[in-house]
């Protein structure tokens, strides 16, 4: 008899500027040691600059840099017969969104401005334009996917 399947528990908070639990989700990667406050600090600093900046909502742009970082294949490694092929695989929502997060904060981490809050405002405008090293990482991330795609029928 098979387990009944486990259920996701929503504990994200929602922010308290703008009320959105993505936001939380978003600071809590930006997040080291336990600094909560000063991630959120950083992260509205950072809006605050992506807004001046562009003209437009600094919320809005971060959810489009979001939104273009977020990969929607991924290959996995997997054995078959003693060798490792790279099998493309569909991402799960969640996964989707905290590849994304991450990719967004690592390379922003990497950036050579002078305060996070900039390095993360910079990148932050250069995925919305598609452009920058995170989204570079999603297209390279899709281009493996595509060359790998005679692998995918060992998929399971």
């Amino acid at each position: 008899m098979r387990k009944r399947s486990n259920n996701k528990y929503i504990t994200t908070l929602p922010d308290p500027k703008f009320g959105d639990t993505q936001v939380t989700k978003f600071v809590n990667s930006l997040m080291e040691d336990g600094k909560k406050s000063k991630a959120f600090r950083i992260f509205y600093d950072a809006i605050d600059i992506v807004g001046e900046k562009s003209g437009e909502d600094g919320l809005e742009l971060w959810r489009k840099a979001v939104s273009n970082v977020t990969p929607q294949v991924e290959v996995r490694s997997r054995r078959v017969g003693g060798a490792n092929f790279q099998i493309p695989q569909a991402v799960r929502d969640d996964r989707k969104r905290s590849l994304a997060i991450k990719w967004l904060i690592g390379y922003s981490r990497k950036r050579n401005e002078k305060s996070m809050a900039q390095r993360l405002a910079n990148e932050i405008m250069a995925a919305a334009k598609e452009e920058g090293a995170a989204y570079k990482k999603k297209e390279e991330t899709h281009k493996m996917a595509e060359a790998n795609k005679a692998f995918s029928h060992y998929r399971f």
